[in-house]
Protein backbone atom coordinates (compact mmCIF):
# COMPACT_ATOMS: atom_id res chain seq x y z
CA UNK A 1 0.00 0.00 0.00
CA UNK A 2 0.85 3.16 -1.10
CA UNK A 3 0.45 6.96 0.80
CA UNK A 4 -0.11 5.52 4.41
CA UNK A 5 1.63 8.10 5.98
CA UNK A 6 0.53 11.79 5.15
CA UNK A 7 3.08 13.37 6.96
CA UNK A 8 5.81 12.01 4.57
CA UNK A 9 6.50 13.09 1.34
CA UNK A 10 6.09 9.65 0.08
CA UNK A 11 5.32 6.40 2.11
CA UNK A 12 4.31 2.89 1.65
CA UNK A 13 4.33 -0.79 3.57
CA UNK A 14 5.43 -3.89 1.98
CA UNK A 15 4.30 -7.16 3.13
CA UNK A 16 5.95 -10.53 2.06
CA UNK A 17 4.72 -13.21 3.63
CA UNK A 18 4.28 -12.73 7.45
CA UNK A 19 6.99 -9.91 7.24
CA UNK A 20 5.76 -5.92 6.82
CA UNK A 21 8.17 -3.10 6.32
CA UNK A 22 6.64 0.38 6.95
CA UNK A 23 8.74 2.93 4.86
CA UNK A 24 9.00 6.82 4.73
CA UNK A 25 10.63 8.85 2.39
CA UNK A 26 11.48 12.49 3.01
CA UNK A 27 12.78 14.87 -0.02
CA UNK A 28 13.99 15.91 -1.96
CA UNK A 29 15.32 19.03 -0.34
CA UNK A 30 17.92 21.03 0.57
CA UNK A 31 20.53 19.11 2.77
CA UNK A 32 20.13 20.49 6.54
CA UNK A 33 24.33 19.81 6.55
CA UNK A 34 26.39 22.13 3.76
CA UNK A 35 29.04 19.60 5.26
CA UNK A 36 27.11 17.08 4.14
CA UNK A 37 25.96 18.35 0.57
CA UNK A 38 27.37 16.88 -2.46
CA UNK A 39 27.96 19.88 -5.19
CA UNK A 40 27.16 17.24 -8.27
CA UNK A 41 24.38 14.74 -6.58
CA UNK A 42 21.61 14.10 -4.09
CA UNK A 43 22.94 12.64 -0.78
CA UNK A 44 20.43 9.55 -0.10
CA UNK A 45 20.29 8.54 3.78
CA UNK A 46 18.39 5.43 4.96
CA UNK A 47 17.57 4.84 8.79
CA UNK A 48 17.04 1.23 9.59
CA UNK A 49 14.97 0.04 12.67
CA UNK A 50 13.01 -3.14 13.50
CA UNK A 51 10.45 -2.56 16.01
CA UNK A 52 10.51 -4.14 19.63
CA UNK A 53 7.45 -6.18 19.03
CA UNK A 54 8.41 -7.24 15.00
CA UNK A 55 9.46 -11.04 16.29
CA UNK A 56 8.76 -13.24 18.98
CA UNK A 57 12.32 -12.97 20.03
CA UNK A 58 12.64 -10.26 22.63
CA UNK A 59 15.89 -8.32 21.70
CA UNK A 60 16.68 -4.81 21.80
CA UNK A 61 16.96 -3.72 18.64
CA UNK A 62 16.96 -0.14 17.98
CA UNK A 63 17.95 2.09 15.29
CA UNK A 64 21.81 1.99 16.88
CA UNK A 65 22.73 -2.16 16.58
CA UNK A 66 25.60 -3.05 14.14
CA UNK A 67 22.94 -5.47 12.22
CA UNK A 68 20.26 -2.44 11.81
CA UNK A 69 23.15 0.18 10.54
CA UNK A 70 24.55 -2.25 7.63
CA UNK A 71 21.07 -3.10 6.81
CA UNK A 72 21.09 0.45 6.84
CA UNK A 73 24.23 1.31 4.38
CA UNK A 74 23.19 -2.03 2.12
CA UNK A 75 19.70 -0.21 1.21
CA UNK A 76 21.36 3.10 0.84
CA UNK A 77 24.07 1.77 -1.95
CA UNK A 78 21.13 0.08 -3.55
CA UNK A 79 19.00 3.52 -3.85
CA UNK A 80 21.92 5.30 -4.58
CA UNK A 81 21.82 3.39 -8.18
CA UNK A 82 18.04 3.78 -8.23
CA UNK A 83 17.16 7.74 -7.85
CA UNK A 84 18.67 9.75 -10.29
CA UNK A 85 20.91 11.78 -7.66
CA UNK A 86 22.31 14.04 -10.20
CA UNK A 87 19.20 15.75 -10.87
CA UNK A 88 18.79 16.62 -7.41
CA UNK A 89 22.78 18.52 -6.71
CA UNK A 90 22.94 20.04 -3.38
CA UNK A 91 19.82 18.04 -1.92
CA UNK A 92 19.19 14.95 0.89
CA UNK A 93 16.30 12.77 0.41
CA UNK A 94 16.04 10.86 4.08
CA UNK A 95 14.27 6.94 3.50
CA UNK A 96 13.02 5.63 7.39
CA UNK A 97 12.36 1.92 7.20
CA UNK A 98 10.80 0.20 10.24
CA UNK A 99 9.83 -3.38 10.70
CA UNK A 100 6.65 -4.01 11.85
CA UNK A 101 6.59 -7.66 11.85
CA UNK A 102 9.51 -9.76 10.69
CA UNK A 103 9.18 -13.49 9.21
CA UNK A 104 12.49 -13.50 7.14
CA UNK A 105 13.30 -11.87 3.60
CA UNK A 106 13.26 -8.08 6.06
CA UNK A 107 16.23 -7.22 3.27
CA UNK A 108 14.05 -7.49 0.33
CA UNK A 109 10.96 -6.01 2.00
CA UNK A 110 13.13 -3.33 2.90
CA UNK A 111 14.23 -2.48 -0.11
CA UNK A 112 10.73 -2.96 -2.28
CA UNK A 113 9.17 -0.97 0.95
CA UNK A 114 11.83 1.91 -0.11
CA UNK A 115 11.68 2.31 -3.99
CA UNK A 116 7.65 2.19 -3.42
CA UNK A 117 8.01 4.90 -0.78
CA UNK A 118 10.41 6.76 -3.12
CA UNK A 119 8.16 6.74 -6.32
CA UNK A 120 4.88 7.66 -4.01
CA UNK A 121 7.41 10.96 -3.12
CA UNK A 122 7.81 11.75 -7.28
CA UNK A 123 11.36 11.50 -6.48
CA UNK A 124 12.62 10.76 -10.22
CA UNK A 125 14.37 7.02 -10.60
CA UNK A 126 16.19 5.23 -13.03
CA UNK A 127 13.95 2.83 -13.00
CA UNK A 128 11.77 0.29 -10.52
CA UNK A 129 14.29 -2.25 -8.53
CA UNK A 130 13.03 -5.30 -6.90
CA UNK A 131 14.37 -7.33 -4.66
CA UNK A 132 14.53 -11.36 -3.51
CA UNK A 133 15.75 -13.91 -0.85
CA UNK A 134 16.52 -17.18 -2.09
CA UNK A 135 17.81 -20.33 -0.32
CA UNK A 136 18.18 -23.59 0.07
CA UNK A 137 16.63 -25.87 2.28
CA UNK A 138 16.93 -29.70 2.59
CA UNK A 139 18.11 -30.19 -0.67
CA UNK A 140 15.01 -27.47 -2.27
CA UNK A 141 15.86 -24.27 -3.41
CA UNK A 142 13.46 -21.54 -1.59
CA UNK A 143 12.20 -17.83 -2.87
CA UNK A 144 11.32 -15.15 -0.61
CA UNK A 145 12.34 -17.45 2.45
CA UNK A 146 10.99 -17.00 5.57
CA UNK A 147 12.51 -17.07 9.25
CA UNK A 148 12.54 -20.97 9.73
CA UNK A 149 14.07 -21.25 6.29
CA UNK A 150 16.67 -18.58 7.01
CA UNK A 151 17.40 -20.39 10.13
CA UNK A 152 17.81 -23.63 8.63
CA UNK A 153 21.85 -23.27 8.12
CA UNK A 154 21.60 -23.53 4.42
CA UNK A 155 23.11 -20.72 1.88
CA UNK A 156 21.43 -17.52 1.13
CA UNK A 157 21.41 -15.09 -1.60
CA UNK A 158 20.04 -11.96 -1.63
CA UNK A 159 19.16 -9.98 -5.17
CA UNK A 160 18.06 -6.49 -5.87
CA UNK A 161 17.40 -5.84 -9.65
CA UNK A 162 16.15 -3.01 -12.06
CA UNK A 163 13.14 -4.41 -13.69
CA UNK A 164 13.70 -2.48 -17.51
CA UNK A 165 17.11 -2.35 -17.45
CA UNK A 166 18.62 -5.99 -16.38
CA UNK A 167 20.60 -4.58 -14.31
CA UNK A 168 21.87 -5.96 -11.18
CA UNK A 169 22.17 -3.32 -8.43
CA UNK A 170 22.78 -6.22 -5.33
CA UNK A 171 23.78 -9.17 -4.75
CA UNK A 172 24.64 -10.69 -0.97
CA UNK A 173 25.69 -14.11 0.44
CA UNK A 174 24.85 -14.64 4.25
CA UNK A 175 26.90 -18.09 3.32
CA UNK A 176 29.27 -19.62 1.96
CA UNK A 177 28.06 -21.89 -1.33
CA UNK A 178 29.11 -23.00 -5.08
CA UNK A 179 27.23 -21.61 -7.74
CA UNK A 180 25.85 -24.50 -8.80
CA UNK A 181 23.45 -24.78 -5.90
CA UNK A 182 21.49 -22.47 -7.34
CA UNK A 183 21.64 -23.42 -11.18
CA UNK A 184 19.55 -26.20 -12.73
Amino acid sequence: AMTVLPAADGSATFEAGNTKVLAAAYGPREAPLRSEAMHDRCVVKVEFSQAAFSSDVRRRRGKGDRRSLELGRVITRALETVVMTELMPRSQIDVNLVVLQSDGGVRAAAMNAAVLALADAGVPLRDTMAACSAGYLDGTPVLDINHLEESGGGPEVHVAKLVNVDRVVLTQSDNKCSVDVFEP
